[in-house]
């Protein structure tokens, strides 16, 4: 969407656990069980915190609830959690549980996830103590060999109280978790890491806190859409030195982190992009990421996709959405020539500045061995796939899914496009609709878009959580508690229709 007027990388530590073993309960050579097993990871870290999880399994009787504690040794702070009830007293911390999951019978498990601050190191805690009783020590007796069955956790849990969003990879036209299960991406674009950066007001529009982000998933939502601009992550000179580089970065996996914790999939996304255009439709003349323009560039873009994979790919939750709205169509004098700017990249006619295209973007991704799935969106603003499928770049890891953009004012805005031109699309590729909305302060178009997208079990994403005028834009909110505007109001009780 256009708009109205107006190098830390994450330190992915992988499993850092206290037992052997991820499912049977630690045995010593005599054969003594624990009474209880916790298994302590930290899944992502940044300059001032990180983000962590526990998994704890009862090898003892029974239990109606469940109380964990542990103690940090570096002064760490837990700022927020989920799937437990999380507080702190100096340095202990306790994770009791939520009315949801006290039960925990013999050998079942149970997890819980946290995001907290540090200053510097982070140890891991050296004991864990359930109900008062120490794990991962030898206390209880019990057969050298013991087979518990984990007790899985719910398909769906409550916003902000679940492990977290699944890793997604591409099954034919689906996106499916590790289980096979079929996702869909419902949810919203969080727009303001795109622009307030590089015009020097902020990184964020609007709060994006914890609280903040709870009212995006009061609403149902399963997914975030967040817009990045390529100057301010790879932290250019001209930017601000307070909302470039490593501040941004940071800033951006902290809005993932907190988006995860509500168990929403962030979808992060390159909005703004150098190169300079002043053809048709240019939305600026400035060099810099100011604006849309037509396709991303060759100076930047792949070292900015090359980051943020290094960033992520180790958290397959996270999606990839290659460029906004490419336009080269706009351009060329052809469709065909077009399509292969759009893929190819190079010299492209029309544009002055050398293109990256989907396949040297696809192909930066990928050379970081991220598996994440990847969106690439169309000509005409992302609203023309009429040959995406003949263009589409190749991905050696079969993660590539089609995005999709849609108006009431855009040319392909009715059942009739959608059937001869996304049909086929979708029979073949997953497609998202990563911008859907309209700009009449209502929602009956983007009743009809969802309609037609839920009918095929497709995804879709509403334009936009900001609190701006919808009579000049679509806004969703009127504030960021969640309060709807008129044309916010349908998504949100479509939303929280199909969660029910």
């Amino acid at each position: 969407m256009r708009h109205p007027p107006r190098s830390v990388l994450l330190a992915v530590a992988g499993t850092v656990a206290l037992v052997a073993a991820a499912l049977t309960p630690v045995v010593t050579a005599q054969g003594a069980v624990p009474a209880c097993t916790v298994e302590y990871s930290v899944t992502g870290q940044w300059d001032a915190g990180f983000q962590g999880a526990v998994k704890i399994t009862n090898n003892a009787s029974a239990l109606s609830s469940w109380n964990l504690t542990f103690d940090f040794a570096n002064g760490q702070k837990v700022t927020q959690g989920w799937s437990a009830r999380w507080s702190q007293s100096g340095t202990t911390v306790t994770a009791s549980n939520e009315s949801w999951n006290g039960a925990l019978g013999t050998g079942a498990s149970v997890s819980a996830g946290f995001i907290a601050s540090t200053a510097g190191a982070n140890a891991v805690p050296a004991a864990f103590k359930l109900n008062g009783t120490t794990c991962n020590t030898d206390t209880q007796p019990g057969p050298t060999t013991p087979t518990p069955t984990p007790t899985a956790p719910p398909t769906t849990d409550p916003p902000g109280t679940g492990d977290g969003p699944p890793a997604l990879h591409v099954q034919g036209n689906k996106l499916v978790d590790a289980a096979g299960g079929t996702r869909r991406l419902l949810g919203v674009n969080r727009s303001g890491g795109e622009f307030m950066c590089v015009q020097g007001r902020g990184i964020w529009d609007g709060p994006v806190d914890d609280a903040a982000v709870r009212a995006i998933a009061d609403w149902g939502v399963g997914a975030v859409r967040i817009p990045l601009n390529e100057e301010c992550w790879l932290g250019l000179s001209h930017i601000d030195a307070a909302y470039r580089g490593a501040a941004y970065v940071n800033a951006v996996k902290e809005l993932v982190a907190r988006v995860e914790a509500h168990g929403m999939t962030p979808i992060v996304e390159l909005h703004w992009t150098y190169g300079q255009y002043t053809g048709n439709s240019a939305g600026c003349s400035d060099v810099h990421a100011g604006c849309q323009k037509p396709m991303p560039d060759m100076q930047y873009t792949p070292s900015f996709w090359t980051s943020v994979a290094d960033t992520f790919k180790s958290d397959q939750a996270v999606v990839f959405d290659l460029f906004n709205e490419p336009y080269p169509d706009r351009a060329t004098s052809t469709t065909a020539q077009a399509w292969q700017c759009w893929r190819d990249g190079g010299t492209c006619p029309g544009i002055g500045y050398q293109v990256a295209g989907m396949q040297d973007l696809v192909d930066a991704v990928r050379a970081t061995g991220a598996r994440n799935v990847v969106l690439a969106g169309g000509l005409a603003y992302s609203n023309d796939l009429s040959q995406w499928l003949t263009y589409r770049p190749s991905d050696p890891t079969g993660n590539l899914a089609a995005a999709y953009h849609v108006y009431n004012f855009n040319s392909c805005a009715n059942a009739s496009c959608w059937n001869s031109t996304l049909a086929p699309v979708a029979a073949q590729v997953p497609l998202v609709a990563g911008e859907i909305g309209e700009n009449t302060c209502s929602h009956g178009f983007v009743d009809q878009v969802m309609k037609w997208f839920d009918d095929r079990g497709l995804s879709y994403l509403g334009w936009t959580w900001n609190a701006w005028d919808c009579s000049s834009g679509p806004s969703l909110i009127t504030s960021y508690d969640g309060t709807p505007t008129a044309y916010g109001t349908g998504l949100r009780d479509h939303l929280r229709a199909l969660g029910g």
